[in-house]
Order: C-alpha cells, then sequence, then structure tokens
C-alpha cells in the first residue's frame, strides 16, 4: 500500500514537469534582444584592388510569428534588424588606411525548427534553418588613408540571405505556453552590392565604386515566445487516503454460568486466529458479556472471565498477546433484549473483533 501511496505521488510530481516538454502546437509569437559581430567583409575599389573591413560589435534583434505542429516541427515567419560600425581597414596596399562609417542589416526571412521535445522537460534544444531576403544599408562608408579617400553615398542594396540557429527554450511552469529562449545564428548574405561614391586624391575627385564581396554576421540573442492556446497543466486529483477494511466479528458462545470453552467456541476462536494473519489490523478487540440472570457484580466479572479465555485461546492459535485489549460489559449491551433474571442463550457470548 505504501508503495503504491508513493508511486502516485511521484506521478503527481512528474505532471506539470511533463507538461513542460510538449510541442509547440498552433500559434505563437517570439522576440529576441542580443549582439552579432561581422566577419571582416571583404571588398573591392572601383574592380581593382581588395581589402577588409573590421566592424565593431553591434546590437541585434529579431521578431516572428510561427506555427507549431505538435510533432517538434515548427514555421515561422521573422524580421531582423542589426547594425555594426566599421572601425578599421586592411588591404588596397596603402599603409595607414583606416575606415568609418556603419552597415546596417533588415529584412525578412522563412524559418524551420525542429525542438528536441523528448530529451528533458527543464530544457528543449531546437536547430533551424532560414531563407530570405535582407536590405544591407551603407551609411557614409569610407575608406581612407594620408591624401587619399573613398567616400559612398547612403544607400541600400538587397540580397537574397540564409542562416542557420542553434539554441534552447526553457518552460516557465508558472505562465503554460511561455519559454524563455537562448540562441546563436549565423546568417550570411549572397552575391556581390556595389555601393557607389567618390574617390578623392588631393585635389582630384572622380566617381567610384566599392563591392562587397562576402558578408557573414554572428549573433547572440536572449528572449521569450509564447504559444497562444495552451491550457494550463490539469489540477493533479487529491490523494484520497484508502478507505479502511471492515472490521470483522465473530461471536462466541458461552453454557450458562460457565466461562470455559466448548469445542465449538475453540473452532470460530481458531477461524479467527487464522484469519488474522490475512488482513492488516490494528487491533484485536475480545469483548465478554452475560445474559441477565445473576446480580450485575457477579455478571461483570464473568464477563471479563470468558474474555479472558478467548483471549488466552487467541494466543495459543499464534495472535500476538499485545494485539489483544479485553474488556467485559456483563449484563449490558443484550444481544437479545430481556427482562431482569432470564437465562437467554444469546446473551452468554464473546465478541472477537479484528480492526
Amino acid at each position: 500500500m505504501q508503495f503504491r501511496n508513493a508511486l502516485l505521488a511521484a506521478s503527481v510530481m512528474a505532471l506539470p514537469l511533463a507538461a513542460q516538454a510538449q510541442p509547440v502546437t498552433g500559434l505563437y509569437v517570439a522576440g529576441g534582444l542580443g549582439i552579432n559581430f561581422m566577419q571582416q567583409e571583404s571588398i573591392t575599389a572601383g574592380g581593382g584592388g581588395s581589402a577588409q573591413l573590421k566592424s565593431n560589435i553591434g546590437p541585434v534583434g529579431v521578431v516572428s510569428l510561427g506555427w507549431g505542429f505538435g510533432n517538434g516541427f515548427r514555421a515561422e515567419v521573422e524580421g531582423n534588424y542589426m547594425t555594426n560600425k566599421f572601425n578599421g581597414i586592411s588591404g588596397f596596399g596603402v599603409p595607414g588606411a583606416a575606415a568609418g562609417g556603419s552597415e546596417q542589416k533588415f529584412g525578412g526571412m522563412l524559418n524551420g525548427f525542429y525542438d528536441f521535445t523528448t530529451l528533458s522537460p527543464w530544457i528543449v534544444p531546437f536547430v533551424g534553418l532560414g531563407v530570405g531576403y535582407e536590405g544591407a544599408n551603407w551609411s557614409s562608408v569610407k575608406a581612407y588613408a594620408p591624401g587619399i579617400a573613398i567616400n559612398t553615398t547612403t544607400s541600400t542594396k538587397g540580397s537574397f540571405a540564409y542562416q542557420a540557429m542553434l539554441g534552447a527554450a526553457f518552460p516557465i511552469p508558472a505562465a503554460p505556453g511561455l519559454a524563455v529562449t537562448a540562441e546563436y545564428r549565423f546568417m550570411g548574405l549572397a552575391g556581390n552590392r556595389n555601393y557607389s561614391g567618390t574617390a578623392t586624391a588631393g585635389p582630384f575627385s572622380a566617381p567610384a565604386t566599392l563591392q562587397s564581396t562576402n558578408d557573414f554576421n554572428h549573433a547572440f540573442l536572449i528572449g521569450l515566445r509564447y504559444n497562444f492556446g495552451v491550457a494550463p497543466a490539469p489540477m493533479p486529483a487529491a490523494m484520497v487516503a484508502p478507505a479502511p477494511a471492515p472490521a470483522r466479528s465473530y461471536l462466541v458462545f458461552f453454557d450458562w454460568d460457565k466461562a470455559n470453552l466448548t469445542p465449538r467456541a475453540q473452532q470460530i476462536i481458531g477461524e479467527a486466529a487464522a484469519n488474522s494473519t490475512k488482513v492488516k489490523y490494528t487491533q484485536i478487540e475480545v469483548n465478554g458479556y452475560t445474559d441477565t440472570s445473576g446480580t450485575p457484580q457477579y455478571n461483570q466479572g464473568l464477563s471479563i472471565r470468558r474474555a479472558q479465555a478467548v483471549a488466552a485461546e487467541l494466543v495459543k492459535d499464534g495472535v500476538p498477546k499485545n494485539a489483544i485489549a479485553i474488556q467485559g460489559f456483563g449484563e449490558t449491551h443484550l444481544l437479545v433484549p430481556t427482562g431482569a433474571g432470564v437465562r437467554e442463550p444469546q446473551n452468554r457470548r464473546v465478541e472477537i473483533i479484528i480492526r
């Protein structure tokens, strides 16, 4: 019985945890903020020499609207924004070159994810891939060295984009459907982008073009995701203590004015002793009674002697003595109501009660 109760308690405690690991089903929204850094961006100037633009770490943000299919897979549309400031340049064969300006990316992606919901109830890892279209805005980008400078106008060039995501969701038990997310993203822009500008050398200037030949970003985000329509985990049913087993009773009858056991009485006591080993009892009561013949004082003593005789026989049949409670009730609690001085056989009895 104790093992069954322990198993039930463990199941009840595990309910909320199991609920946390359920796959995303139906509509959800998500968003995240973090930092990104851009790999050195390869550029060429007017189809000539090449160089590498260096940048600072910058902010990144994403918002998305998606749908979970209930089997670990989900799809979403995403809007994103990130920016980095250029802080240096190497190449073009010009010593002492420097760079300035910034690059901003913004656009939309279509993503597909898979959540590993069976690994753990507290953390749900996921992987994802996405494709889309990104605008890359160059704001006053310049590459310069003593006496030489190339400045671009502020303009945006679009490009096909792709990304890969790796992260984990941490469900919040107190808010069904809500999870904290942490993820890493890699984004790349395909193809080249040309930004028009002006090249200046001393008093001379001429139109010039800076061409970006590769563009890769790495981002780390912390966010929230909310799955609509997730019902709170059902309250566990209250644990109900098992009802105690009904008491069993046995009646042993005596001859008039006697406390000795008849063969039939010994048989009944033996059955009671044998059955007490088949149930889990807390106490065995042995209660003695008499009929109304004789004085109340005499009958009280006789009822106790009868109870003691039955208790001794129970001990002889294997019942522990400390499990037996003996009481005598004399001529009270008659089984068959009678007047005073009546020799009623059914009132001359001992009742064995196994509780």
